[in-house]
């Protein structure tokens, strides 16, 4: 890494769009694809003086002494790669950001937040784009390449970034026009049962998802979940080598490391322990389906979506197992019939005008209901104010969840369809129960 440029540097990411899907489209001759786009990007990057720091998959990371090295270089590629023969029945298109800074130089390459900016600024992106940080706008203003220009985009909320961010594009003949609309939501998806996560993946891109990676075990899922920075990645809560809680446990170095991503976990089975210490710790950006969820594709796609905006989700059966039961000790014992329907609707992360549609209410009787629920709960408003998920995690804290399922009896499967893909399911060995902080006991 020593041959890498030093003090003020432009960093630019790139990364193909839809690649998951040019790979089922294309087969065996996507490895071609994938070939000639690095062959292009490489050799525009070298006469313009730039160093590969990093690839995984098909994204690239490279560092220029200049930003007009950069913006020159990244325009150049959209070029090259608007003028190459790709298959007729493929779109080859690639997004590309840059952003200028000062990033620390380590054995492994940069690190810094601005590699973190530059990374979501091309997740964010669409194939074709090329966008710009307020700092290489600011650098490269006095100094633009011939024929090109800059136009802003506004500001961009972008994941693990508190502030919206000003955003800009490169605007030169000969790159391609990028589709209109926001980016879709990327998705790591992780699932040691290939055919039901190739069927998952199917469902997700046909909803307008994209799947930037596909893993089968936890330690993959962590590496592609820290290199792609997904909005969200869907977890099998069993995964090799003991199907037990392998998934689990990826789940919360994911958060630990990377805060901005949400997690969803799928389950085939109700396990009420594991999804009330997954919520207990962090509500935002969390969600437990049990997988039979995934056939009703509109609650399926809604959880996701929820999840990678910092929302939380809790199946239904769930939710139907935790409030169910009454005790003479139950805080919810004074809930009224219609507020613990409401109750069990807000566990599935479902707004109040949402809980209106599916009880057939107005909304203003459900925030009646919710303003009870809160007080005979005794929730009161607090800083972050995620009284929703405290008030659906009542029953199990009173009640510790600590019993085990009695030797030789079944856990409770959940009701309904077949997952999509209808192949897939996970161990049916008990798992351990969950400890708050402290993982599997």
């Amino acid at each position: 890494m020593s041959s890498l440029p030093t003090g003020t540097v432009t960093l630019l990411f790139t990364d193909l769009e839809g690649s998951t899907g040019l790979i089922r489209q294309l087969g065996d001759r996507y490895g071609a694809v994938l070939g000639d786009h690095r062959r292009l990007l490489r050799d525009v990057v070298a006469r313009h003086g730039g160093s590969e720091v990093d690839t995984a998959g098909d994204g690239s990371f490279i560092a220029f002494p200049t930003p007009r090295d950069g913006v020159t270089a990244a325009v150049d590629v959209q070029r090259a790669m608007a003028g190459h023969p790709w298959p007729a029945e493929a779109m080859v298109r690639v997004r590309m950001a840059l952003h200028t800074g000062e990033p620390r130089l380590a054995e492994q390459g940069y690190h810094g937040l601005g590699v973190h900016l530059a990374a979501r600024l091309c997740q964010s992106g669409r194939g074709g784009q090329i966008l710009l940080s307020e700092a290489t706008r600011a650098v490269i203003a006095d100094d633009m390449p011939a024929g090109v220009s800059v136009v802003s985009l506004g500001e961009w909320a972008l994941k693990d970034f508190e502030r919206p961010q000003p955003v800009f594009e490169v605007v030169a003949a000969g790159v391609p026009e990028a589709p209109s609309g926001p980016a879709a939501l990327r998705v790591v998806l992780a699932e040691d049962s290939v055919l039901l996560r190739e069927g998952i993946a199917r469902l997700l891109e046909s909803e307008g998802f994209e799947v930037v990676g596909q893993v089968d075990n936890a330690d993959d899922l962590v590496r592609r979940v820290g290199f792609t920075k997904p909005d969200v990645a869907i977890v099998d809560i069993r995964m090799p080598p003991t199907h037990t809680d392998e998934g689990l446990q990826a789940a919360r170095r994911i958060r630990e490391r990377h805060s901005g991503v949400g997690v969803l976990v799928l389950s085939q089975y109700v396990e009420a322990e594991y999804a009330t210490g997954l919520l207990s710790e962090q509500a935002e950006g969390t969600g437990y389906l049990l997988k039979d969820r995934v056939a009703n594709v509109g609650e399926f796609t809604d959880a996701v979506r929820r999840v990678a905006g910092g929302g939380s989700a809790l199946d239904p059966a769930v939710v139907a197992q935790l409030v169910g039961r009454r005790r003479a000790d139950d805080p919810l014992a004074d809930l009224t019939g219609r507020e613990r329907e409401v109750l069990e609707r807000m566990a599935e992360g479902l707004s109040n005008r949402g809980i209106a549609t599916r009880l057939v209410v107005t909304e203003r009787a459900v925030e009646k209901h919710v303003t009870n629920i809160f007080a005979k709960l005794g929730l009161a408003a607090t800083a972050d104010d995620h009284r929703r998920v405290r008030a659906v995690l009542t029953r199990p804290q009173a009640r510790r969840l600590s019993r085990r399922t009695p030797p030789g009896r079944a856990r409770r499967r959940s009701g309904g369809a077949t997952a999509a893909a209808g192949a897939g399911t996970s161990s049916s060995r008990p798992a351990a129960s969950w400890s708050r902080g402290a993982g599997r006991r």
